[in-house]
């Protein structure tokens, strides 16, 4: 399979601070790529190195052939952007948004399909500011491939929307990806990550610590089991760790979980409970996800510019 970006060195500061910091990797045609990462992990910085938005000091970058340094024009009638934060005057209707976006480019496509695509056809006449959120994050997919992009960049797409409105914006992720596109995700949630990308990078203090499928990262974790369960007020899970393969133990409140692996995992955990008069409920078992691979390869992080 093709790559549609490739990186190699990607490196990026601000002064002193190195936001990316020489990283490697590539993205091929036709796949969801996500990036995930703390706070100042890098990841803006790196999807706007890619966009051409901002020019890094070190590396080589290979954008669908082009390198946005010096192939800027020709690469921005291929490529389409939604930004992390975005807005549009909020007397502007919709069709006259998308008119306006659909003139900036030499070829575009007709955008009128867009808004039966995306659920907008009957707001083509709406201000921008009497939609929704979950509209106006639609809107801004619309604006980014009026101009029927090979790939396109998505940064942190359903921050702040309801959990139906995010649903609807994984469906419609899904549609793109059906249609042919690249897409570049970022994300600050774990779950969309796993439930939208072909494989997902892992970058933390500006360097990669992880790049694979979420099935191979969360098989790289080594934790096959996750015990669950509702503590006493004033209980300490800390003797668990001593229980024969358990590998952490994290409390978050009331809320106990025991990670760890071994076919009487559940059994050893019951038993330690049980021997020290613990009282608990609510025991479950669940699937190791990549929310906990996130938390095990970036738990000693504190995140870095950008």
């Amino acid at each position: 399979m093709s790559a549609a970006i490739v990186a190699e060195g990607l490196r990026k500061a601000y002064g002193p601070l190195i936001a990316v910091d020489g990283i490697s990797f590539e993205v091929r045609t036709n796949e969801v790529f996500g990036v995930v990462g703390p706070n100042g992990a890098g990841k803006t910085t790196t999807i706007e190195c890619l966009e051409g938005l901002r020019h890094p000091d070190g590396g080589r970058l290979s954008i669908l052939g082009l390198d946005p340094r010096c192939d800027g024009r020709g690469l921005r009638e291929r490529i389409g952007v939604q930004l992390q934060a975005s807005s549009l005057p909020d007397d502007i209707r919709v069709g006259e948004a998308l008119g306006l976006f659909a003139s900036f480019y030499g070829k575009p496509a007709d955008w009128r399909p867009l808004l039966g695509a995306l659920g907008l056809a009957e707001k083509r006449d709406a201000a921008f500011a009497k939609l929704s959120g979950g509209q106006k994050q639609r809107l801004f997919i619309a604006l980014a491939l009026v101009n029927d992009p090979e790939l396109v960049f998505l940064d942190e797409l359903t921050t702040g929307l309801d959990p139906h409105a995010r649903r609807a914006m994984w469906d419609l992720v899904r549609s793109i990806r059906d249609r042919g596109k690249t897409i570049f995700l970022t994300t600050h949630y774990m779950e969309e990550a796993e439930a939208l990308c072909d494989r997902v990078l892992v970058i933390d203090r500006g360097r990669i610590v992880a790049l694979g499928t979420p099935e191979e990262l969360i098989r790289g974790l080594g934790e096959s089991t996750r015990i669950v369960f509702t503590a006493e007020e004033g209980y300490d899970p800390s003797p668990l760790g001593s229980v024969p393969g358990v590998a952490r133990v994290e409390r978050d409140g009331a809320r106990v979980v025991v990670n760890g692996k071994g076919d009487r995992l559940v059994v050893l955990v019951v038993n330690a409970l049980d021997a020290t008069g613990a009282r608990f409920r609510d025991l479950r078992t669940e699937r190791p996800d990549l929310e906990d691979v996130f938390l095990a390869l970036t738990r000693e992080g504190k995140g870095g510019p950008g």
